[in-house]
C-alpha cells in the first residue's frame, strides 16, 4: 500500500487552474473583496446623476455584475468540488482505519440515491433505538 507524504501533497504539485480556483474562492470571500463590490456600487450611484441615470449607466453595472456573477459560479463550484472530494477521502480513511466500521461504505457517495435513502433511514432507526435507551453499546452497522 503506498504511503502519502506531506511533499506529494503539496500546493507545488497543484495545477495552475487549482491554486487559481483556491485563490479566487479565498479573495472573494474575504472582507476586502465585498468592500470593494461595496465601493465599486457606490460609485456606480454616485455617478448616477452625472449620467442622467441612463441606460447605458444601468447596463455597465448590470453587464458587470452578470459576467462577474457567471465567472464566480464556476470557480467557487470548482472549490467546493474540491473541498467535497477531498473530505470523501478524509472520511475513507477514518472509516477504513477503525476497526470494525465496514468497509462497505467507502463508497457511499457513488450509491443511488434510493440506496443512500435506505441506509439513512436504516441509521436513524439505530439513533432512535439508542436515545430510547434500547442500545445501550453500539450495534452492528446496517446492511
Amino acid at each position: 500500500m503506498a504511503s502519502f507524504y506531506p511533499s506529494q501533497l503539496s500546493n507545488k504539485n497543484s495545477s495552475l487552474f487549482t491554486r487559481f480556483v483556491r485563490w479566487c474562492s479565498r479573495a472573494a470571500g474575504s472582507p476586502y473583496a465585498f468592500t470593494a463590490a461595496v465601493a465599486v456600487v457606490a460609485v456606480w450611484i454616485v455617478t448616477g446623476p452625472l449620467f442622467g441615470f441612463s441606460d447605458t449607466w444601468q447596463l455597465v453595472i448590470n453587464t458587470g455584475t452578470t459576467i462577474v456573477t457567471f465567472l464566480m459560479v464556476f470557480a467557487i463550484q470548482a472549490s467546493q468540488n474540491r473541498d467535497s472530494e477531498a473530505i470523501q477521502v478524509k472520511l475513507d480513511e477514518l472509516i477504513r482505519s477503525i476497526e470494525g466500521a465496514r468497509n462497505t461504505l467507502l463508497d457511499l457517495e457513488e450509491l443511488e440515491e434510493a440506496e443512500i435513502e435506505r441506509l439513512r433511514k436504516k441509521y436513524r432507526e439505530l439513533a432512535e433505538k439508542a436515545r430510547d435507551g434500547g442500545a445501550a453499546d453500539c450495534p452492528p452497522a446496517p446492511t
